[in-house]
């Protein structure tokens, strides 16, 4: 990883947490409720880490190209990534174990947690703009 890349430094820093917090979330639902809404916030913990990876990389990718690619990704990736939640969501309402109470009560703090991380650590970073690096265009 270079220092002009602080997207992906940051998903490196953060995916390391993934797998444990997905157990510690899969026994608290398992203890609270029962098997199904420990795998349902189990879930949503896995989900909102490869939203993050997602929306960290496709920046990264975008960052090497132009502030317009960046834009572009980042506005069109979020609106991807939410479609593909919504997606999800309606998809697991069909099997009988998942827990949208569980899911919810995983999903909203790993969130807010992730995107507290993610605030204190570019907020350490010297300047942010100085670390995107853009290929000359010909």
């Amino acid at each position: 990883m270079t220092a002009r890349e602080p997207e992906r430094e940051l998903v490196r820093r953060v995916l390391p947490f993934v797998p444990p917090l997905a157990v510690v979330a899969f026994v608290g639902g398992a203890l609270v409720s029962n098997a199904g809404a420990g795998w349902s916030a189990s879930l949503a913990i896995l989900v909102v880490a490869a939203n993050f990876a997602a929306s960290g990389l496709s920046l990264a990718w975008a960052a090497g190209i132009s502030p317009v690619a960046i834009f572009a990704v980042g506005l069109g990736g979020f609106g991807l990534r939410i479609a593909v939640f919504a997606a999800l969501l309606f998809a697991l309402q069909t099997f009988t174990w998942f827990s949208p109470v569980a899911f919810a009560a995983a999903f909203v703090p790993a969130t807010v947690v992730l995107l507290g991380f993610e605030l204190r650590y570019m907020a350490s970073r010297k300047v942010q703009a100085d670390l995107w690096y853009f290929r000359e265009q010909a």
